[in-house]
């Protein structure tokens, strides 16, 4: 999940100096380790949520949220493969009266390491179940199964096509031809490329199979092809105006826009338009009117047909915007770098930049869809014009 504009996840690398121990002293004492201080709330009703940290990410944090069942405890969304994200949910889960091993199901919204991440480990601790849309279940297992030098190679064609400049592609094309043991193994592990394979399916319009709950499944493709939100289709427990309540994922926050990029398959030519099906989701679920919305990130808030609104406006601006600079025929690359992000384009580090251009490639789908653009004839790589 990110926002609108690109994210620096860099991490600080330094190595911290040792203090000196000389010959025949006494090593000194390592330093405890601080308490873990799960940051848990109680949404009432038998719903809580627990801020699960995201590692060197300006984020912060994932919302998991606990749904209590007559069989035990479900989660919605479990966090970031990352040692301190473990303990501190099951931390969490200990301040709200339970344990990792009560964990009865998993329901992941779609299949982004901070939301996925966990979801095997917590498997693996309690024997629960994993349900996730067939859409994002289908990514989950290409991602396990590819060589990574299939990803690599696709990514600098995929670049290059775009018009990105040959100094940008070379880091790809180098790592492209690495030996196969050093892509695997040798460099930082990559997120996701062991993420767990669900075992059941989460089928759009359908009530999940919840013991003494009514959670519908809503599909909301647009972040990802197989997003979810879910719809509790019970009285809110301070009887809020509205319709229940909605775990909303990354599709529906309070105060930032999910990114909304090309969905990456290699081994497809299907030509789609992920901004298209995410306008489309935010009006169903503005038409839902639930009461209170549970989102993954940032914090619990009410009036979703407001907020609804408030994206569809920003996205028609920006579109608007977008075609403006496209007066004269420009590559998805240099739209990118006209686009306006948190920080200037020179700041914006290498790996965001290959997004940025995800997402300038987005919206231009969505303007040839509308007729409001076009691909100019032979040109090579490809630019886009006004129309």
């Amino acid at each position: 999940m990110s926002q609108d504009t690109p994210q620096d996840t860099a991490q600080d690398t330094t190595p911290q100096a040792a203090p000196p121990v000389g010959p025949g002293a006494t090593p000194p004492a390592a330093p405890a380790a601080p308490p873990i201080t799960p940051h848990v709330t109680d949404h009432g009703g038998g719903v809580r949520g627990i801020k699960v940290p995201i590692p060197d990410n300006p984020l912060g944090h994932t919302l998991v949220h606990v749904l209590d069942t007559d069989r035990g405890p479900v989660l919605i969304d479990t966090g970031w493969d990352d040692p301190e994200s473990w303990d501190t949910l099951v931390a969490g889960l200990d301040a709200l009266g339970t344990a990792i091993a009560d964990v009865h199901g998993v329901v992941i919204t779609h299949h982004h390491p901070d939301h996925h991440g966990l979801s095997g480990r917590v498997r693996e601790a309690s024997g629960a179940w994993i349900a996730m849309h067939a859409a994002d279940t289908e990514v989950v297992v290409r991602t396990r199964s590819a060589e990574p030098g299939t990803w690599l190679d696709y990514m600098s064609e995929k670049l290059a096509a775009a018009g990105a400049p040959a100094e940008h592609i070379a880091p790809l094309r180098a790592a492209g031809t690495l030996p196969r043991g050093v892509r695997h193994g040798r460099g930082p592990r990559l997120p996701g490329l062991r993420a767990a394979v669900p075992d059941r399916e989460i089928v759009p319009g359908e009530l999940l199979p919840l013991a003494g709950r009514r959670l519908r499944a809503i599909w909301t493709p647009g972040h990802t092809p197989g997003h979810v939100c879910l719809h509790l289709e019970e009285r809110h427990p301070a009887d809020l105006p509205g319709h229940g309540r909605l775990f909303s994922g990354d599709h529906l926050l309070p105060g930032i826009s999910p990114h909304i990029g090309l969905y990456e398959d290699p081994s497809s030519e299907l030509v789609t338009d992920p901004l298209g099906d995410y306008l489309d989701s935010l009006e169903r679920i503005g038409r839902l009117d639930p009461a209170e919305v549970l989102p993954a990130h940032q914090h619990a808030f009410t009036d979703a047909p407001a907020r609804v609104r408030e994206l569809l406006r920003h996205h028609e601006e920006r579109l608007t915007g977008l075609r403006e600079l496209l007066a004269e025929p420009l590559t998805p690359w240099e739209l990118a770098e006209r686009m306006e992000w948190n920080r200037p384009w020179e700041q914006i580090p290498y790996g965001s930049r290959n997004i940025a251009v995800s997402e300038a490639e987005a919206h231009l789908r969505r303007l040839v869809k509308q007729g409001r653009a076009e691909a100019v004839p032979g040109s090579d790589p490809v630019t886009y014009r006004a129309l």
